[in-house]
């Protein structure tokens, strides 16, 4: 008997000893905390605020790429232009003022390189401002959430080794976390937006009921948003945008309807951007790309919101439309059976009546 108790005595400190020193181990709390976090992360907040974490990160690692990398294009620009002008200066003065057609041809030529050489340059990505000015932080973040969004509008690129194979990295790394957000964040919209549609449904009509054995029962009908719903919130969104971004970048209504709907829809042409063609401080254009920013990102969480609802709506009236179907038909068999069988009893009747 005293020998059981030792035993028993010492498992139980044996077992505490081994809890506490799993409990006081530090790669047991590490692990456990890195536990904790991925799996917070996969909540919506946590998918929310990785996302702009990471919008953030990237912004800054291509400021720090691209801002302080000397522009060829640029400095070959000015060696065009001061070129240009030595030309000019040397045809006025070699040439006879009197002879205009020799004058004019010659002109015609140098200007006509140049015009070629600046032409080539805009196409591939200059626009007369240096990477200091292109660089901003809120032009960064804007080019961050246009890679990893796939919008991709294309009025900032990287020119450097690095910054286009960081983009390429960035790129891999941050779809698969965009996709992780538009369904969380599509999931949460939907059902915060379907609460508060079913509530005010409740509120302005009344319940259904079935009078049945003098009881009244209500008639339980599963209630989703209509397809119309959200096509209304989409469209108050894009009117939105519609007016404030037509308001700040002088743009008219069409142009900015244009670039909300192209914007949302993750085309991204490029012509149509905040903050590119600007004539206020630069920052009133910082604080237009940011508030684009959240812009775009929010419309991306409604954009999903709708497509969840949508999907939903459209299975619940095709469950709708096949039993109706599956009814119809079954109404169709049973006339045409009823039908069959009175046709052949007055067939038998009037054979019977002949005999």
């Amino acid at each position: 008997m005293e020998r059981k108790q030792h035993s028993s005595l010492h498992g139980s400190f044996r077992s505490k000893d081994s809890s506490s020193t799993t409990g006081s181990d530090p790669r047991e709390k590490i692990k456990d905390c890195l536990r904790k976090f991925i799996a917070f992360m996969f909540t919506q907040v946590g998918v929310g605020a990785l996302v702009v974490c990471y919008a953030i990160l990237g912004a800054a690692g291509f400021m720090h790429i691209e801002k302080d990398n000397p522009d060829e294009q640029l400095e070959n620009v000015k060696q065009w232009r001061k070129s240009c002008a030595e030309e000019l200066w040397n045809i006025t003065v070699s040439i006879n003022i009197f002879n205009e057609s020799v004058w004019e041809q010659n002109i015609n030529r140098v200007l006509k390189v140049f015009q070629n050489n600046i032409t080539s340059a805009v196409h591939t990505g200059y626009n007369g401002r240096s990477a200091e000015d292109i660089w901003s932080f809120p032009a960064a973040l804007m080019y961050s959430l246009s890679v990893f969004t796939m919008i991709g509008y294309g009025n900032i690129v990287p020119k450097t080794v690095w910054g286009k194979i960081v983009t390429i990295a960035y790129a891999c790394f941050g779809i698969p976390i965009y996709v992780l957000y538009f369904c969380n964040m599509g999931k949460v919209l939907a059902q915060s937006f379907k609460w508060l549609y079913i509530t005010a449904h409740e509120c302005s009509r009344r319940e259904d009921a079935l009078f049945d054995e003098g009881e009244i029962q209500p008639i339980k009908r599963k209630i989703t948003v209509p397809s119309t719903a959200c096509l209304w919130v989409i469209s108050f969104y894009i009117l939105t945008g519609t007016i404030m971004f037509g308001a700040w970048e002088k743009w008219n209504y069409l142009d900015s309807t244009y670039f909300c709907v192209i914007s949302l829809c993750k085309i991204g042409f490029g012509d149509f951007v905040p903050g590119a063609n600007i004539t206020d401080s630069a920052g009133g254009s910082h604080l237009k790309l940011v508030i684009n920013f959240i812009y775009v990102l929010l419309g991306m969480g409604l954009v999903a919101m709708c497509y969840n609802l949508m999907c939903e709506d459209v299975r619940v009236k095709v469950r709708e439309l096949r039993e109706d179907l599956k009814n119809c038909l079954d109404d169709i068999t049973l006339k045409i059976t009823i039908c069959m069988n009175d046709t052949k009893y007055y067939h038998q009747r009037q054979t019977r009546h002949i005999k």
